[in-house]
Order: structure tokens, then sequence, then C-alpha cells
């Protein structure tokens, strides 16, 4: 009989699939990093609890190009300056990522907020041009041009705040209490540049970071980077506290509140 492909795998299956997945290389991505002041209290207002805003009121936008072979993939995010303790980072907002492939493990295992969009990042020259898009709206467009190399950081961990939870099955809300996630990169930069340009941010439903408007540009890149990452739950979370934060995870957040209707499948 031939193999079928749904049907359970073996232990040397399972054990290969990780040893591959543990000898992948560095993997080194392009793109523009944008970082800007922003209104203190809009910060204030997207952090769930028990996150708190940063000692400055920071957004920070990445997007990047990953010349995977045969999968070239654009990835980004959008996160604003947070803390969790005595531990300092940022909590994403959105992530687009122009594959499928991308956003499993991102939402599954971490919790990322990860959504299949658009992105660009283009250079003519000294020429820029960077954006992320959803729904045919460019909500985040950097535009500049290379003025000069910068000094090489060190290599620097990195920590992101995530929420990970699943929808109640009866439309109540949460499966159980929401944990907490630390994720922590180890960044190593290979090449780095200064832009000199602007952020633009575009007015989207679906995406509204122009709720974030810049006060002040702060930083303003492109370069070369790997990253490898790694995530710990520290704690768990009330349901009741994240939810009224929820509709940041989804395009319509009715979806996981009315329940499955009637007869679906």
């Amino acid at each position: 009989m031939a193999r079928i492909r749904y049907g359970a795998r073996t232990e040397a299956e399972t054990a290969a699939s990780r040893e591959k997945s543990a000898k992948l290389p560095d993997i080194w991505s392009t793109g523009v990093v944008a970082v800007w002041e922003t209104d203190p209290d809009a910060v204030a207002a997207v952090l769930p609890p028990p996150l708190g805003p940063a000692e400055r009121p920071l957004v920070r936008a990445n997007i990047s190009k990953v010349d995977l072979p045969g999968y070239p993939l654009g990835a980004g995010s959008v996160a604003v300056a947070a803390r969790h303790g005595g531990v300092e980072g940022w909590y994403p907002l959105v992530m687009p990522m122009t594959h499928e492939r991308a956003l499993t493990g991102g939402r599954e295992v971490f919790g990322e907020p990860k959504k299949l969009g658009e992105v660009t990042v283009e250079r003519e020259g000294l020429v820029v041009r960077a954006a992320l898009a959803r729904h045919g709206i460019a909500f985040v467009e950097v535009r500049g041009a290379v003025d000069g190399a910068l000094p090489l950081p060190e290599p620097t961990v990195k920590t992101d705040f995530y929420f990970k939870f699943l929808p109640a099955v009866d439309g109540s809300g949460l499966d159980g209490d929401p944990v907490l996630v630390h994720c922590t990169r180890n960044e190593k930069v290979r090449r780095l540049e200064h832009l000199t340009g602007d952020v633009v941010l575009r007015e989207s439903m679906f995406d509204p970071v122009a709720d974030l408007p810049v006060r002040r540009l702060v930083e303003l890149t492109i370069g070369e980077k790997t990253t490898d990452q790694k995530g710990r739950v520290v704690e768990r979370v009330s349901a009741q506290a994240l939810l009224p934060y929820i509709h940041q995870r989804y395009d319509d957040p009715l979806q996981i509140l009315d329940g499955p209707p009637e007869g679906s499948v």
C-alpha cells in the first residue's frame, strides 16, 4: 500500500527533522529600521497588562527581505518600547509576512502577531524605499537616501514580548489564561548605513499604526543582519485583562467572540 501522507511519522523521521532544523546556517536579511518618538499616552494605551511603557515612548518599524534559497521572504514588524518588571524590550503590534510558512511557527509557538501582507525593500544606488502593506494600503513607508556607513555594533541580545493564547471554542473569550512570552534574539550585523529621509504613516482600519505619530525621528538605517531566537514563558496572565486588546491580533475580532455559525465545517 502506498504511504498515507496524513499518517503518523516515525520517531526516526521526527528526529531527522529536528536535527535538520538545528543545523540551519546563519540567514542574513537586508532591512530598513526606523525608530521614532511618539506620544507617551498612545504607547501606554496599546500595552496590555502586565506590560508597561519604557522610559522613552519609542516606536520601531523593521522592514526586511530575506533571500532564502528558492523561497524569498518579506518580513516586517511595528513595535512599541515596553518593559516587564526589570526587563526592557519591544511589544510588536503587527508583523506582516509574505508567506504562510513564516506565519505558522511564530504565531503558534511564540504567539507573534503575524499576518499575511506585502513587504517591500528597494534600493537603487543610494535611494531606498521600504514599506509594509496590507489590504492595498502601505500603512508604513520609509523613503530616504544613504548618506554614509555606520560603525558595526557588537552582537546584541534583544527581547520581544508576546501573548500566546487560543480563542475559546464556544466564542466566550479564550480557552484558559494566556501566557506572556519573552522572546530573546541574538543579533549580528555585518553591514550598516545611515539614511536621511522620512517615515510616512497612512491611515488603515486594519493596521492603525497612524495612531503612533512620528514626533521625532531617532534612527533610520539600512543594513544586513542575522538573528536567532528563543522563547520562554514567564507567567500566566488574566484572560479578562487581555480581552480588551484582542482586536490587535485580528482584522475582525468578532470572529473569535461570536463562536462558529450553526452547521459550519
